[in-house]
């Protein structure tokens, strides 16, 4: 079931258990070992969300983020060599709408997906990431964890203890400033995900699972050869 996103509501903390703390420390250690082993290979990324905010869950997603145009083989041979596996669980090509940028999705459990564009992203999509919580590989490292606004559009912001958490609705300009993101994707994610709220999932564009043979690169020309909206989205650049 989705989050419905909080209205209003006092600035409250919530205290973790001992359970919520040994999961977080689980999934960041997932997450590190995932982002080191791209390092490795000179690939940058960061993991986005709950992990970087500590907010976590048993159902919280491990969502790493290659935040550049890269080739899809040098991606797939690091997690291959650096993991220890011979094959992903799935692999996708995802557009979310006409307006997003294109990505590769590369999952490697239920939990874990590795994500990277497939054209440049649009500078409002890295805010996007800045905007849910971002960390790096030395940020995961040190233990840190950063504010960021969730699904119920609730920000975030870490304690001693666990997290300050307050709804954003009516409060932009106070996230905004504390995310260090633009008013702009602020307002945006709100009317996004209150819509989705309204009228329920929106859906997505396009979403195409690739064969154990298949190359992103090659699948994703075809699609921008047959398919004018991705073609436009392509030509548009970032």
């Amino acid at each position: 079931m989705s989050k419905k996103p909080v209205l209003r509501g006092d600035r409250v903390e919530i205290i973790y258990t001992d359970d919520i703390w040994k999961l977080l420390k689980e999934k960041r250690g997932r997450a590190t070992q995932i982002i080191e082993c791209l390092s490795h290979s000179n690939i940058r990324s960061f993991v986005h969300g709950s992990v970087a905010r500590g907010s976590v869950s048993q159902e919280s997603d491990i969502d790493v983020v290659i935040p550049y145009v890269l080739s899809s083989f040098s991606v797939e041979l690091a997690l291959r060599e650096g993991l220890g596996i011979n094959a992903f669980q799935k692999r996708e090509i995802v557009h979310a709408t006409p307006y997003h940028t294109p990505k590769a999705h590369i999952t490697l459990d239920n939990l874990t997906v590795v994500t990277f564009p497939l054209t440049a992203l649009r500078s409002r999509e890295h805010e996007f990431y800045a905007f849910g919580g971002k960390l790096d590989l030395d940020g995961l490292k040190t233990g840190k964890r950063v504010p960021g606004v969730d699904k119920r559009l609730l920000l975030i912001e870490p304690s001693a203890k666990g997290h300050y958490e307050w709804p954003i609705i009516g409060r932009e300009s106070e996230a905004a400033r504390l995310i260090g993101v633009s008013m702009n994707i602020v307002e945006e994610r709100v009317k996004i995900l209150l819509r989705r709220d309204d009228i329920g999932r929106t859906g997505t564009y396009l979403k195409r699972m690739l064969q154990r043979d298949e190359i992103f690169e090659e699948i994703f020309k075809r699609i921008t050869d047959s398919d004018p909206v991705v073609r436009r989205r392509v030509q548009k650049g970032s």
